[in-house]
């Protein structure tokens, strides 16, 4: 690959880089204090997310010490359970609160087995190859013996599971996914579902470089790509790329799918050629697309009955798709709704109807828009990671059923095909993520958590997650550690500097893993040592080390790299761009016999006989359009005739740094404000700035009112992030600060993926005229600042 880029002759040693998931940024410290983060010299847009650091590494929201629950404390694994969330806590010294949470790891795995302990982590933790909590948390626990742990993921739960079945598996479409480099050389119509918003761009899972994705639209814009916005949100398309905007009624995208199909199947548009040559089961899907199967052809005036959009504004995007050359693109949130599975497999199924898929700039998309990532033009970078080994447990369930396993242990669901059992989990080890804002239902999940005897956490500050927990291990903050961050997306890799020291008496999660196991005997049995395994005798240097050693040797042109410390040095390393703009699926396309897909034909299965074989409910082997239980056209929307949709957040990464400026900065009245079209807020005497309650049968939150005519009339917007602040005192199914997670809905996609369904949600809404109550969620708890002795366990 070459030697990558080195620094302009004579550039003047640059202040050391602190790298996350939403960017780098160069530490202005002062006196040896982090004052400030700027955005890293070259890169175009740089996110604001990251400056709130510095504000937020101290201050009430930080946890200084380890933590114990009053009750807890007092009763242990006995104790009311249903006092989290509202009980104080006791501060401790380390080797008490490390001996307390010893033990019960100890007393559960010995009464009840691995299998008893939920393994809670949630990627966004951290974005270096080490300090990756999720990665730690593996590590120590299959050494402990496993543990029941999640699988897939809250973003795309659903298409994880269904395109291994249809054109092959997630990750590795992702690594060779199409860049924006090869939309904008074929000069594509880009169609896409669920918009292109411009804030999801700020981040990306395993660190971002530089901030490119927004650089690259316009530049495919400006080569004569064109764009089209499917979406009940007019701003999910930035407006500089002049999309049309085609306001579809949220949740039937696959309806519409369905409607070009069929256009494009009535007026022989069809690509039959690739259809034969690298598809299957084409002939059992036809019959559902025409009617014969059901009596109602999937035509345009069908799909515009379901849709709300015009039927000759369906026919006309199919013709305009026929013309080519053309992509589909599918975000990630759309995957997120009740029967999510059939929108990836439809879009996979169009893109085959219009022949483009392995063509420069044609066929379909997963997530362009999703992640700055997605679309990046990248080499390959397999960066070395900390081992975890392998979970001797084998117990696991999908990650949005946490609410299920906990209130229903023993009970059978279905999962890929297969029967599966959810575990009777005692106890609860979660580092990494928030659970109280990325789950549904929140009211729900409260009660459920309420059934496992013991929950221990590593926090760095006082979040839902904390508050609910009984131990609480305070953990650093990326600026408070070195790192190396890197991901398979992106084109450099950075050295992450500790530029502060760790607030009170935080410790690392390696350090915090490497105290447990002195305690603890490995899962094994053999013998002790236990922590000598987990660290392997290496120190937070000594890993980093191994770790950039092993990456130069497994990249390609790695041994051209700096040593070790050369790349501290210097912060950073790129690589070359890929030799040609990437484009997925290019060699089956070329080759559809000499480089087969891992599907079990080897070509893109339209129809499945594997998933025929599932009998998940009223779901066939191909693609179908069922209608979701909440949506426009249901009966339920008499009571509740808002659809809710609630996205990501523009000033803060899913809830992390809820409590710093920029995300207190788009707050409104110390809340997260709502978006109605002003239509809907007329009928409901709401005016902009207006303090609202949107509520539904799950629950209620306050929000305040932004009217704006880019959102479509019956929907209403609220992003997820806002740390849960229920009503304690009031009304404990209302949220004071605007989580719309209290109303989201906590069913499955279907039994396919079970993944989680948030974006199948209807509520009202309503002028708010009661007293208003005070805002507590950056407070914190009611804190005992002395040592304690723990009580009975």
């Amino acid at each position: 690959m070459g030697r990558p880029a080195e620094a302009p002759a004579g550039m003047p040693e640059q202040d050391p880089l602190v790298a996350m998931h939403w960017g780098a940024y160069r530490a202005e410290r002062e006196g040896g204090r982090l004052v400030s983060l700027r955005g890293m010299e070259d890169d175009p847009e740089p996110s604001p997310i990251g400056q709130s650091i510095a504000g937020t590494l101290s201050g009430p929201c930080r946890i200084r010490g380890p933590m114990i629950r009053r009750g807890f404390l007092e009763q242990g694994h006995r104790s009311d359970t249903a006092r989290r969330g509202a009980d104080s806590f006791v501060e401790t010294g380390w080797d008490e609160a490390l001996d307390l949470a010893a033990a019960e790891l100890e007393r559960v795995r010995s009464e009840h087995g691995n299998a008893a302990i939920y393994s809670g982590s949630y990627g966004w933790a951290s974005a270096g190859r080490f300090h990756h909590a999720k990665s730690q948390l593996r590590r120590f626990m299959n050494m402990f013996g496993g543990s029941t742990v999640s699988v897939n993921t809250y973003s795309c739960s659903s298409a994880e599971v269904i395109l291994p079945h249809v054109v092959g598996p997630f990750m590795p479409l992702l690594a060779e996914h199409t860049s924006w480099e090869a939309v904008a050389e074929a000069g594509s119509l880009v169609v896409a579902f669920g918009g292109l918003a411009r804030r999801n761009g700020q981040v990306n899972a395993g660190g971002v470089g530089r901030h490119v994705q927004h650089a690259a639209m316009m530049r495919a814009r400006r080569a004569g790509a064109r764009f089209v916005n499917v979406s009940p949100i007019r701003s999910d398309a930035d407006p500089e790329l002049g999309a049309d905007w085609l306001p579809v009624r949220p949740g039937t995208d696959v309806a519409l799918m369905l409607g070009l199909a069929h256009e494009l199947l009535r007026e022989g548009h069809h690509d039959r050629a690739f259809l034969e040559s690298h598809c299957t089961g084409f002939a059992e899907f036809l019959p559902y697309l025409e009617g014969a199967a059901d009596g109602q052809p999937k035509d345009a005036a069908w799909a515009a009955e379901i849709t709300g959009l015009p039927a000759a504004a369906i026919a006309d995007l199919a013709r305009r798709l026929a013309q080519g050359p053309a992509i589909l693109n599918a975000s990630w949130s759309l995957t997120r709704q009740q029967n999510g599975e059939q929108i990836y497999w439809m879009l996979v199924v169009l893109a085959a109807m219009l022949g483009g898929i392995g063509r420069p700039g044609e066929g379909f998309a997963l997530g362009l828009g999703a992640v700055n990532g997605v679309g990046n033009a990248f080499s390959p970078l397999p960066l070395a990671a900390l081992p975890m080994g392998g979970d001797p447990c084998g117990s696991f369930i999908p990650v949005a059923r946490i609410s299920d396993m906990l209130l229903s242990p023993g009970a059978a669901y279905r999962y890929d095909g297969q029967t599966r059992h959810y575990p009777e989990v005692r106890l609860i080890y979660w580092a990494g993520g928030n659970v109280f804002h990325h789950h549904q239902d929140l009211n729900r999940l409260r009660r459920a958590w309420q059934r496992a005897g013991t929950v221990i956490v590593h926090e760095p500050f006082w979040t839902p997650m904390a508050r609910h927990a009984d131990i609480v291990l305070p953990s650093t903050l990326p600026a408070e550690r070195s790192d190396i961050v890197g991901t398979f997306n992106e084109s450099r890799v950075m050295f992450s500097s500790q530029v502060a020291a760790p607030h009170g008496q935080t410790r690392n999660d390696h350090d915090i893993f490497a105290g447990l196991a002195a305690r603890l005997r490995p899962g094994d049995g053999n013998g002790t040592g236990f922590a000598e395994r987990f660290t392997e005798g290496l120190d937070e240097a000594g890993w980093l080390r191994r770790l950039y050693e092993a990456s130069r040797e497994a990249v390609p042109g790695g041994a051209d790299w700096p040593d070790f410390a050369a790349f501290c040095a210097k912060g950073h390393l790129d690589l070359p761009p890929p030799e040609r703009p990437q484009t997925m699926l290019a060699a089956f396309r070329a080759d559809p016999a000499g480089a087969p897909l891992p599907t079990p034909s080897g070509r893109i299965e339209i129809f499945s006989a594997a998933v025929a074989a599932f009998g998940a409910g009223d779901l066939p082997g191909h693609p179908v359009w069922r209608a979701p239980r909440e949506w426009l056209g249901s009966a339920l929307s008499a009571a509740l005739p808002l659809h809710l949709i609630s996205h990501q957040p523009e000033g803060r990464l899913h809830s992390q740094l809820d409590h710093g400026a920029t995300s207190l900065a788009g707050k409104r009245r110390g809340r997260e404000p709502c978006r109605l079209n002003p239509g809907d807020a007329a009928e409901r005497g709401i005016s902009e700035g207006d303090m609202v309650r949107v509520f539904n049968h799950r629950g209620a939150c306050l929000s305040v009112a932004r009217l704006s005519r880019d959102i479509r009339r019956g929907v209403i917007s609220l992003p997820t992030g806002a740390w849960h602040d229920p009503d304690l005192d009031g009304d404990p199914a209302l949220c004071r600060h605007g989580n719309p997670n209290v109303l989201t809905s906590d069913l499955p996609t279907s039994e396919i993926a079970q993944g989680p369904a948030a974006m199948t949600c209807l509520v009202e809404a309503e002028l708010f005229t009661g007293p208003v109550p005070e805002v507590m969620a950056h407070r914190p708890p009611e804190i005992e600042r002395r040592k304690a002795a723990p009580g009975p366990v």
